[in-house]
């Protein structure tokens, strides 16, 4: 990287990096630096009384420093929080060479430094507990400057609060925010309830497979790749839940499976095209069963976390505790749109989706128009926990018939704050009503319905084997950690985001400046004080302007070049209204 692509700050960080090897401290060294306690720890385990913390060894971030001659005080941080240390120069430095405290601490380290720190815990005289440092150890020079965040009295000013940067710089995010560092805690300990609940039930957690030759378990758009060796397309997963079913065949009585799936469509505050999700199928039951047993599920996910089945989001209260409101999906439109579909055929769902003003497509059938209308005009209303059951079979293609009509089928969704939430079947286990299913989806398909499911032939093959009575759920796991940490978008919940490509800005070629009679010495400084095409330079009002600025870009950096004369300038510039 040119030093002219470099901010100031860059630079004299770079300088700082060259001067601690001239003295020979490796900024970046190798061997381990011992810990012994966290910042967390100190805190808690500190006693002024018993003077207990003698001999504690600590490593973090440098976040602040407040330097005041002779002694200093500091802020590190570490996984856990943050912690004062104090530095005095005769402490640190006992001999006659007080290098590391003048030279090293006072002006070659910056915020953002890693370093590790040996000494005792005290309480200052305003009562903080510090650590006072007898040893400091250079652990990994930081060569671009942190976002200032400033605190005081609980407050926190000059938040980075940009979405963008958070986002695309989330290692950057999660050291100047506390707050995104316990989103993501909270996250995991969801997976580890959720783990404890399904392995106490003795269910078997399972692998299976990303690269799929048949994309199915779901309708979607899959993303398609090609294996080389084998000479054959591949799909990204798109749902996990024919290769589970695989596994209730082969003998397992209860699977599940925590997956990243694929889905190549649109991007918003709740969808991102990789994502996480919890599917688990057990043998022997029922949907019935599955949503007393998901009731379970995220009570004790709300419990776990929050100690309340209460969980505040946004503005709202949303409640866990069981049991949730169940209602039909046709008894649910017909209370949102006073439209009973009730054996309505695809011109009629058509035509009462257009007295609604919800668009349609022509490829859509039944169970799209249907997925549409209940869409626009239902979940919205659906805050607290709903589930809505007996879905038209169009709509579920895996799902069995329902015991007691058969133009529905045994499948609910949970609803909650508007989205879905988690998505379970009575699994059909009839072979052949799963073939006819699957030929009805390749109907769909030849309407030009992108995202109609494909025939999976194998899976037909294992189902003829026999599959017992089976009940499978899938949840998303994105969208529940956003409800029990309070995020309103998926990013926020995700380490790393899909981000469309980072912008960069254009930058014209040498030649471009070389022909408006620029010297080639002077191209890069011009371009470093913003003119980065000949455009930019055509700009320029005046070229006094210009002249000064380049005139003192040289001076402030050292540069050593032979300044131009306003006369030469001015030359450059007409030159260029010319060419452009």
């Amino acid at each position: 990287m040119s030093q002219f692509e470099l901010s100031e700050q860059e630079q004299i960080r770079r300088e700082s990096l060259e001067e601690l090897r001239k003295l020979g401290i490796n900024p970046y060294p190798a061997a381990e630096f011992k810990t012994n306690i966290t910042s967390t720890e100190i805190k808690k385990s500190f006693h002024p009384d018993k003077n207990n913390l003698q001999d504690v060894s600590i490593a973090g971030r440098l976040m602040s420093r407040r330097i005041m001659g002779s002694a200093s005080f500091a802020e590190i941080q570490d996984s856990k929080g943050r912690i004062q240390i104090y530095l005095r120069r005769d402490d640190l430095c006992p001999d006659d060479d007080k290098t590391m405290y003048n030279t090293v601490f006072k002006k070659h380290l910056d915020i953002g430094d890693f370093i590790g720190v040996e000494g005792f815990v005290f309480i200052t005289q305003v009562g903080e507990i510090s650590v006072h440092v007898k040893k400091l150890t250079v652990l990994s020079k930081s060569l671009r400057p942190l976002p200032i965040v400033k605190e005081k009295d609980g407050k926190v000013y000059d938040a980075v609060s940009d979405p963008e940067f958070r986002y695309r710089q989330r290692y950057v995010d999660l050291v100047v925010n506390p707050g995104v560092r316990e989103i993501f805690k909270k996250r995991t300990r969801i997976l580890d309830s959720l783990r404890t609940l399904f392995n106490s039930k003795g269910y078997l957690e399972v692998e299976t497979p990303i690269l799929q030759p048949i994309p199915g378990g779901a309708a979607a758009r899959p993303f398609i790749t090609h294996h080389n060796s084998l000479d054959m397309p591949l799909y990204l997963r798109i749902a996990n839940e024919l290769y589970l079913k695989r596994l209730i065949v082969g003998g397992f009585e209860g699977v599940y499976e925590f997956s990243k799936d694929f889905r190549n469509e649109g991007m918003d505050r709740s969808h991102n095209p990789e994502f996480t999700v919890m599917e688990i199928y057990v043998a022997y039951k029922d949907y019935l069963w599955m949503m007393d047993f998901t009731e379970e599920m995220i009570e004790k996910v709300a419990l776990d976390l929050h100690g309340s089945t209460t969980v505040p989001y946004n503005d709202k209260e949303i409640s866990f505790k069981r049991p949730f409101r169940r209602i039909s999906m046709i008894d649910a439109i017909k209370e949102y749109t006073g439209v009973d579909i009730t054996g309505m055929n695809e011109d009629q769902l058509r035509e009462v989706c257009n007295s609604l003003d919800i668009e349609t497509e022509s490829s859509m059938g039944k169970g799209k128009l249907i997925d549409e209308i209940f869409g626009e005009k239902c979940e919205s209303h659906l805050i607290q926990p709903t589930f809505i059951i007996d879905y038209p079979i169009e709509m579920s293609p895996l799902c069995k018939r329902h015991r007691n009509n058969p133009e529905l089928t045994e499948r609910f969704e949970l609803i909650v704050n508007g989205k879905e939430l988690c998505n379970a079947y009575s699994e059909l286990n009839d072979p052949i009503d799963q073939r006819e299913r699957f030929q009805d989806q390749l109907k769909l398909s030849e309407k030009g319905d992108n995202e109609a499911m494909f025939i999976d032939q194998d899976f037909l093959r294992a189902l003829e084997y026999g599959m017992p009575p089976t009940s499978g759920m899938g949840i998303g796991i994105d969208r529940l950690a956003m409800i029990m940490t309070n995020q309103p978008s998926i990013q926020d919940v995700l380490f790393f985001p899909q981000m469309r490509p980072e912008k960069t800005e254009k930058m014209d070629g040498k030649e471009k400046y070389l022909k408006a009679g620029i010297p080639e010495e002077w191209v890069e400084t011009i371009q470093k004080l913003g003119y980065k095409t000949i455009e930019k330079v055509k700009m320029v009002d005046k070229h006094t302007k210009l002249h000064q600025e380049i005139c003192g870009f040289n001076k402030k950096n050292s540069l050593g070049l032979k300044n131009p004369s306003p006369d030469e300038v001015a030359v450059w510039l007409e030159n260029i209204k010319k060419l452009i």
